[in-house]
């Protein structure tokens, strides 16, 4: 490879690489404040660039001025959407080794908070995310950003919460969303028992890799759905166990969990229904 044609392979390497920051930044701040600040800084870059082609000397001074500012001035009126960035930085699948110990504190809540839905009989559909983004489902309902925790989670799914019909959706240690709705499952062998819930949980289950666990309204039984297979009847020790399998979590201190047994969707119990 000549000098020339690797120094245009790395011209196109920066193109892309500048691209796509810019891409990921207006991403972020897509519908919030801040994209409104960012047309007023590229206002003020494209008066400097007007200034410095028709030589108006005093605003020329004044954007020069802005120069020596400008990066703290950056990080102070992007503050959250840069925290924001790096927090989903560190969340991506290459680090969430580091973060299991957090993620086994939020398993821990959902447990509690699903065993507490079953001992009342109130249905619930709660869905974690793993690997692939629920955007498109998050869109379907509210908004919370709130911290997991089981009291709000039972909270969330008692009769009376206007937000209580619907999944809600977990992503890490934050509850994103809740009333979301969720796809049905279009597998034919799926059993007419199934409830609606169920049906929900195992078709999220089939078009992503997310575990849907589901508390039937009916029974209370507990149950989860994961790459279109439904774990049935489990109880708290089954479901974290079940859980930690699907999210590789294990402390160092516990033995290797024991994995539930699947039960295939056709051949669900009517008790599953919910």
């Amino acid at each position: 490879m000549t000098p020339v044609h690797s120094f245009w392979l790395l011209d196109v390497l920066d193109i892309l690489i500048v691209a796509a920051l810019f891409y990921r930044l207006l991403s972020l701040v897509k519908g919030t404040r801040s994209a409104q600040m960012i047309v007023g800084l590229l206002m003020i870059a494209l008066v400097g660039l007007v200034a410095n082609y028709f030589d108006l000397l005093a605003v020329r001074w004044i954007v020069s001025s802005l120069k020596t500012v400008w990066l703290i001035v950056f990080v102070i009126l992007f503050q959250p959407e840069l925290r924001h960035a790096l927090a989903q930085f560190g969340r991506t699948r290459y680090f969430r080794s580091f973060l299991r110990g957090e993620n086994y504190g939020v398993l821990g809540e959902v447990v509690r908070a699903v065993e507490s839905l079953a001992q009342r009989r109130h249905g619930g559909l709660i869905v974690m995310e793993r690997n692939v983004g629920l955007r498109n489902f998050v869109e379907t309902g509210s908004r919370l950003d709130a911290k997991v925790s089981a009291e709000l989670l039972v909270t969330l799914f008692s009769p009376g919460s206007p937000l209580h019909d619907g999944a809600v959706i977990l992503r890490e240690d934050a509850i994103v969303a809740a009333s979301c709705i969720l796809p049905l499952s279009s597998n034919p062998l799926t059993a007419v028992s199934l409830g609606t819930r169920h049906r929900a949980a195992l078709g999220l289950s089939e078009e992503t890799d997310a575990a849907v666990i589901v508390v039937s309204e009916q029974t209370g039984d507990i149950s989860v759905a994961h790459r279109g297979v439904l774990y049935s009847r489990l109880d708290e020790g089954r479901l974290r166990s079940e859980l930690s399998r699907i999210f590789r979590i294990r402390p160092q201190d516990e033995p290797e969990p024991p994995v539930a047994t699947a039960e295939p969707a056709a051949e669900a119990t009517p008790k599953a229904a919910g």
